[in-house]
């Protein structure tokens, strides 16, 4: 037996163990099998008094000289082991192990307390639990973060309507808690690839992405491979693996920028809609957590999409339908320079619609509505009443009765539509512009000194809502004004009332006009109209600065030119025969006048059917006019409202080839009605060069 000195003076013997069925093991063997141990043993003898400490409960619990001969629970703190005693006696009384985990602040890790009875006293094993426990709440936290991500990813594209929407929200909820910094999503269509999105990549590549729409997949890829295996996610944590996976990947590594890649496919109902491609600038390596995490969300990403891409595809539809229902482009008029914008309000159509119609004597309908409400409906009701206005305005119906006609149509379709509605004609010749307002916002008014002036126009209400009669403003414009037409979408939002809208448009236009002669006169056509581009331009963008209407939004901008006093001659002629031989003789002087002689035979025949007809079939008084314009208008007005119709004449008829004849002298002829009478008119195209 060998003794050792305990620190309290005492003496503790070691020796040679002794098995009573077997041979004696030398103590010193015991000792260095006891020290080698990976776990921390502490022997006590029957009164818990420590007997023995090997290296590791040392480490754990304090050098063996302060341990030994001290009972057992001094030398464990009571906050890791508050009963330790207890447990002591309850081993030894019930000659059974017990169990008990703990935490020690020094070395500040988890221990598993385990109390074995043996016939000497007990022995104390300490096992070391801190990595167990950290794996357990680190796939804890996994599993909580793994739900918590599908979750925050699951309410983020249930708002998601377009594909953008979609490709925003994956750049926010899953780029970032796997520190990845590029994404790229394609999807199939006909056969190959359409860009969906791309984000976190140089603008270079991003361009290339966008425009490299392919009409094959070509084979040998990591996105072929997807694609027809897609069910499994492919990763490449290196530039080298990739391009050594993929030779034709080098440029794309190049251009990218990125080192580590994975490729998810997206599938809908166990059909391949597309790829999902997240990316790394740095290198990355994936655990199977992490692999399985990206599995999840790039199912929810093709739920998504889908819903994303049908979504898409009828909005496209509705918006082609209303885009193909606004004029492609305006006439260009001798009487109006015209400029357009049409801004569509976010996810909706309407029934928003503008229109520049060419009258007959050189005059020009303007026209715009608004159909209340967005949807497919209201968009169809636009079209049908930008139609049914055609069709009325070739009519040459006054703008009252056009609106009455209009209202009437819209009345049909039933209680549920409403539409607002302003027309105007506006006449070169005299420079009145008559205005008929359904429920619509006044115009403005821009003179050519830069006034602003909203006129009072006649209260009507809406159409469908409004009973007959509509009352008409007529107005006097001076040459060079502009009449601007707008719907409320424009002026009126949830901040901003009608009236303050119109007050902001009158400042807009102010600035936009500046002073007088900010368009001289003699300004050419096309400059004309570039200047009105720029306005519509700045109207929008200062009137609507998200771009982005809360309402579907129109604006008609109009620039009136006056036919000049030299290209109009009119005469008085007499309610007798020889009023056609003076019809002849004025239009063969002015042509003459006008340097038009090619015209001069067929004009001459024209002039002299038509007075010839008013003196046998009408009644005065009889005028002539002639308007030189883009064309040549020759008008003949009386005091009759017998219309008159073109028919086929028999071989034994001795009349009834009139009109044939005007039919065929003339580019175009018809008949407008007035409250004195009516005027039959005729266009002949000039000369080329004229």
């Amino acid at each position: 037996m060998d003794p050792v000195q305990t620190h309290h003076g005492g003496t503790q013997w070691t020796g040679t163990a002794r098995d009573a069925a077997g041979p004696c093991l030398p103590s010193a063997s015991i000792m260095r099998s006891l020290g080698s141990m990976g776990d921390a043993l502490v022997a006590c003898d029957g009164q818990g008094n420590v007997t023995y400490a090997n290296s590791e409960a040392e480490k754990v619990l304090g050098p063996a000289p302060q341990l030994l001969g001290d009972p057992l629970w001094q030398g464990v703190p009571e906050a890791v082991a508050p009963d330790l005693r207890g447990l002591f006696e309850q081993a030894m009384a019930g000659a059974a192990p017990v169990e008990h985990e703990g935490r020690l602040e020094t070395p500040g890790r988890w221990y598993r307390f385990r109390l074995v009875p043996v016939a000497e006293g007990l022995l104390l094993f300490l096992t070391d639990l801190t990595d167990l426990i950290n794996h357990r709440k680190h796939r804890g936290n996994d599993t909580a973060g793994y739900s918590a991500r599908v979750a925050q990813l699951t309410t983020a594209l249930a708002s998601a309507i377009t594909s953008d929407d979609v490709v925003g929200t994956v750049v926010e909820h899953v780029l970032p808690p796997f520190d990845a910094t590029g994404l790229i999503i394609q999807a199939v269509e006909r056969g190959g690839l359409r860009s969906v999105g791309c984000a976190g990549y140089p603008p270079v590549f991003t361009e290339l992405v966008r425009k490299a729409d392919v009409t094959e997949i070509a084979e040998g890829t990591p996105v072929s491979d997807v694609l027809s295996a897609p069910h499994a996610l492919m990763f490449f944590p290196s530039p080298e693996e990739l391009i050594s996976s993929y030779p034709a990947t080098a440029d794309f590594v190049a251009i990218g920028g990125k080192s580590s890649w994975a490729f998810l496919p997206l599938i809908v109902s166990g059909r391949v809609i597309g790829f999902c491609c997240i990316s790394w600038s740095q290198r990355r390596t994936l655990s199977e957590n992490e692999r399985a995490l990206l599995g999840a969300l790039s199912a929810l990403i093709a739920q998504a999409l889908e819903r994303a891409r049908l979504y898409d595809a009828e909005y496209t539809r509705a918006q082609e339908l209303q885009r193909g229902m606004l004029p492609l482009a305006l006439p260009s008029l001798p009487a109006v320079t015209a400029a357009a914008r049409f801004v569509p309000t976010s996810g909706e159509i309407g029934g928003d619609w503008y229109d520049v119609i060419p009258l007959t004597s050189g005059r020009v309908a303007l026209a715009i509505g608004d159909v209340m409400g967005h949807g497919l409906s209201e968009a169809v009701t636009m079209g049908r009443l930008r139609t049914a206005v055609h069709t009325l305005a070739a009519l040459d119906l006054p703008p009252e009765e056009l609106v009455v006609h209009v209202n009437n149509i819209v009345s049909g379709l039933g209680d549920d539509f409403c539409a607002t509605f302003l027309y105007a004609v506006y006449d070169p010749v005299s420079g009145t512009c008559a205005f008929a307002s359904a429920g619509h916002p006044p115009p403005a008014i821009v003179h050519p000194d830069g006034t602003v002036r909203f006129p009072d126009l006649a209260l009507n209400p809406p159409l469908g809502a409004a009973t007959p009669p509509f009352d008409t403003t007529e107005l006097v414009l001076p040459a060079d004004s502009l009449v601007v037409m707008y719907t409320d979408g424009l002026i009126e939002s949830r901040t901003r009332d009608i009236g303050r809208g119109i007050a902001r448009l009158a400042d807009v236009l102010d600035a936009a006009t500046g002073t007088a002669g900010w368009l001289p006169p003699d300004t050419d056509q096309d400059e004309v109209a570039r200047r009105l581009d720029l306005m519509g331009d700045t109207l929008v963008s200062e009137l609507l600065p998200s771009q982005q209407a809360c309402d579907d939004a129109a604006l008609l901008i109009a620039r009136l030119h006056r036919i000049p006093s030299r290209d109009i001659a009119s005469w008085a002629l007499p309610d007798i025969a020889v009023a056609a031989g003076e019809a002849r003789r004025h239009a063969r002087d002015q042509l003459a006048a006008w340097d038009l002689d090619e015209l001069v035979v067929t004009t001459e025949l024209v002039v002299s059917e038509l007075v010839g007809n008013v003196v046998r079939h009408a009644k005065g008084p009889v005028q002539l006019r002639l308007l030189r314009s883009d064309v040549l208008i020759c008008e003949v007005s009386d005091g009759s409202l017998t219309t008159p119709h073109i028919r086929r004449a028999s071989t034994t008829d001795e009349g009834g080839r009139g009109l044939q004849l005007i039919e065929a002298l003339s580019h175009r002829w018809g008949t407008r009605h007035a409250a004195t009478g009516k005027c039959i008119w005729t266009e002949q195209l000039l000369p080329p060069g004229r």
